[in-house]
Formats: C-alpha cells, sequence, structure tokens
C-alpha cells in the first residue's frame, strides 16, 4: 500500500511540476497579486520607495504593451497576406514585367516581348537571342534613338527565318554610350500560369517555363 502511495505522490509532484513548467509568464492580475503582497509585507518603518515602485508598474506596462503590438502586427501582417493573395489572383492568365531577359517561348504563345532600358538616346542597339544552352539563335537591331525605356519584339525565329523550338531565350542588348560599348538591362515579359503564398516572401506568381516570381518584382501587367 505504501508503495502505491508513493508512486501516486511522485505522478502528482511530476503533473504539478509540469504545469508550473508550462505557464512561465506573468498576467496583469498576477502582477498586481505580486504588488498588492509586497505591500502588505513593506516594513512600515522602511517603506518601498515610490519611485522604485512607479518604476516596476512602468516596466510591466510596457513589456504588456509590447506584447499587445506584437499580437497586432502579426494580425496586421494575416491582412497584408491576405490581401496580396487578392491582388495576385487577378494576375492569373495575364502577362507581367518581369526584370529578366529571359523569357519562355511556347506553341500558344511564339514570340517574346521585352523592355530595353537605356540612360540615354543609342540609334541602333544591337540585340541577341540566346537559347538555353547559349547558343545564338538570332540577332537584330532596335532604334533606341528616344532613349529612356525602348520596346523589343521578338518573332521566335532564327536568321535563317524558322521557327525555333519550344522553351527559354534570353535577350540581351547592347549599345554605344557616348563612345563606349555597354550592355544594357532588359526585362521581358511572362505568362502567369498560378500563383503561390511563401511564409517570408509573400506572394510569388509562377511563370510559365520560368519559375516563381515576387509580387513585389513585377514591373509592368500586360492583358494575356
Amino acid at each position: 500500500m505504501s508503495t502505491i502511495n508513493s508512486v501516486n505522490s511522485s505522478t502528482t509532484d511530476t503533473s504539478s511540476t509540469s504545469k508550473a513548467s508550462n505557464n512561465q509568464s506573468l498576467s496583469q492580475e498576477d502582477f498586481f497579486a505580486l504588488l498588492s503582497t509586497q505591500l502588505s509585507m513593506q516594513d512600515p518603518s522602511n517603506p518601498v520607495d515610490n519611485d522604485q515602485m512607479i518604476s516596476q508598474m512602468a516596466s510591466f506596462s510596457t513589456v504588456d504593451g509590447i506584447g499587445k503590438l506584437n499580437d497586432e502586427i502579426s494580425s496586421l501582417n494575416t491582412v497584408m497576406t491576405s490581401s496580396q493573395a487578392l491582388q495576385a489572383s487577378g494576375l492569373v492568365g495575364q502577362k507581367v514585367l518581369v526584370p529578366s531577359g529571359t523569357a519562355y517561348l511556347s506553341a500558344d504563345e511564339p514570340s517574346i516581348r521585352g523592355v530595353i532600358s537605356t540612360s540615354a538616346p543609342i540609334n541602333a542597339i544591337k540585340v541577341s537571342v540566346q537559347d538555353a544552352t547559349g547558343q545564338v539563335v538570332r540577332t537584330f537591331t532596335v532604334d533606341g534613338s528616344a532613349g529612356g525605356n525602348v520596346d523589343v519584339n521578338w518573332d521566335g525565329l532564327d536568321n535563317n527565318g524558322n521557327a525555333v523550338a519550344v522553351g527559354q531565350y534570353t535577350i540581351k542588348a547592347n549599345g554605344v554610350i557616348d563612345g563606349t560599348s555597354e550592355d544594357l538591362y532588359v526585362s521581358t515579359y511572362g505568362h502567369v500560369s498560378s500563383v503561390s503564398l511563401n511564409s517570408s516572401s509573400g506572394a510569388v506568381l509562377n511563370m510559365r517555363g520560368i519559375g516563381g516570381v515576387a509580387l513585389s518584382d513585377v514591373l509592368a501587367v500586360s492583358e494575356g
């Protein structure tokens, strides 16, 4: 019988310890209970200093306020994520301009459009199109005399006028600025096939044949 009582006692102690260890935070009620106890047990001849008491209350208020602020920020992040998801879902089936010269050529979209950015007017911008292996399949020039953002459109044909195979292709541009040959920044349009939500980067657009692109990286939206 004594053995059984020992086991029960041990189980009870373990359970109490477990509950105590699972609740390590103090609530506002706990704080005021401790404060009341402190006041009731203070030495009348040497009472707690008012400044010290105010400091304790201010510290607790600060910690409590930070906790509530964290909860509000968490709720705000949830709302923003939902808003991003709603915004991104409207882009499915559309074409978006992304900061990359690599795009996907498909059977139902046999051409690639993009934008070449230049800091100065260039009479003739040299454009080259490379396949996934880095082989140049097409070269041509684009009028960049207006400067700024220059539209570029590749019809999906090689230098011999033959249609190239479906796949990834990279558009590169080069121009002479102030007598120096410079590589120019190229952005291309891609088809949005679906949207994913990522806890760290938010809404991600899944581009056909390219992969994921963050919603925040989209430069422009075009009709599908």
